[in-house]
């Protein structure tokens, strides 16, 4: 399996993770899904993460869903392996990369406050995991509280050779991606792949601005791999129609607090998942929300052929 680098682009789609209704792990929607990724031009996926419910597993869950979807797939695997501590980062790290993770992704604690302590988790990080695996930061100060500048992004990537990419996800955060573009060019930081998350809600001029593509998890991903192939084509109008099509969904499925709960019954409805269950804790649509998503999905399917629901 390819390693991720500081070059890496397209679309990592961030894949949820199935249950059933009693909270068991899916595995049969599992490969179903792994599958569909591949089939609609993904670049890669990223498992694990906040909408992959990672809190609510066990070590060894965790390990299990890597190592099936790496038996499943040749794309490359991102894992996350955020932790409150480095002891559980490390023993995560170790298994998957060692079954062929092509790299894992380290949110930042919500305690960290200063640029020197960010700098130095991600230190202690970098070490605790090895400095031959590549990592990607996770910059979600809406998630996680912690806000990195551009300064501190470019000491971390410029002290820590395993740190490739940035999964940015500040908003707004247009600006962000100039700046770390612009010290780039004035040989100010290395180059770093940027892949953006935020559900693709500004993906459209993010791909602008310099990104290398994306790593989130709308519930069409087809909308994602368009978007990042007609920008780097130079296909702007192209792109943006696309964007447009797709945003009543996108915009939906970006409420806080029930976005996984869109995102899983949206992909029920395609077929793809037996169930829309998350593990406990953790809140379904009411019977008003399906029915509104219910119609933006009806309305979709007339504009984008590729959006068809089982009868």
């Amino acid at each position: 399996m390819a390693l991720l680098t500081r070059t890496t682009q397209g679309v990592f789609a961030i894949a949820p993770t199935p249950f059933d209704n009693e909270g068991g792990i899916d595995f049969s929607s599992l490969g179903r899904l792994t599958d569909f990724y591949a089939s609609v031009g993904v670049t890669g996926l990223t498992l694990l993460g906040q909408m992959g419910e990672a809190p609510k597993l066990s070590h060894d869950e965790s390990v299990r869903i890597v190592r099936y979807v790496l038996k499943r797939t040749d794309l490359p695997i991102v894992v996350g392996v955020s932790a409150p501590g480095y002891a559980a980062m490390r023993a995560l790290s170790t298994e998957v990369m060692s079954a062929g993770a092509a790299g894992v992704m380290i949110a930042p604690p919500h305690t960290l406050r200063t640029d020197d302590r960010i700098t130095a988790y991600y230190e202690g990080a970098a070490e605790a995991i090895g400095e031959d695996v590549p990592f990607v930061i996770q910059d979600y100060p809406l998630s996680f509280s912690v806000e990195m500048s551009p300064a501190v992004i470019a000491r971390i990537a410029g002290s820590l050779p395993g740190c490739v990419m940035l999964k940015h996800e500040d908003w707004p955060g247009l600006e962000k991606i100039s700046s770390l573009r612009q010290m780039e060019a004035d040989a100010a930081m290395p180059r770093l792949s940027i892949l953006c998350g935020n559900g693709g809600l500004f993906l459209d001029f993010e791909t602008e601005r310099g990104a290398d593509g994306a790593m989130t998890g709308y519930c069409v991903p087809e909308l994602l791999v368009d978007v990042v192939r007609h920008t780097a084509a130079g296909e702007r109008d192209a792109a943006h129609e696309a964007f447009d099509t797709h945003l009543p969904l996108l915009r939906y499925e970006q409420q806080p607090g029930i976005g996984l709960a869109v995102r899983k019954y949206v992909m029920m409805r395609r077929g793809l998942l037996a169930s829309d269950a998350q593990r406990k804790p953790g809140a379904g649509l009411s019977v008003r929300a399906r029915g509104e998503v219910d119609y933006l999905l009806s309305r979709l399917s007339r504009k984008d052929s590729r959006v068809t629901l089982p009868a």
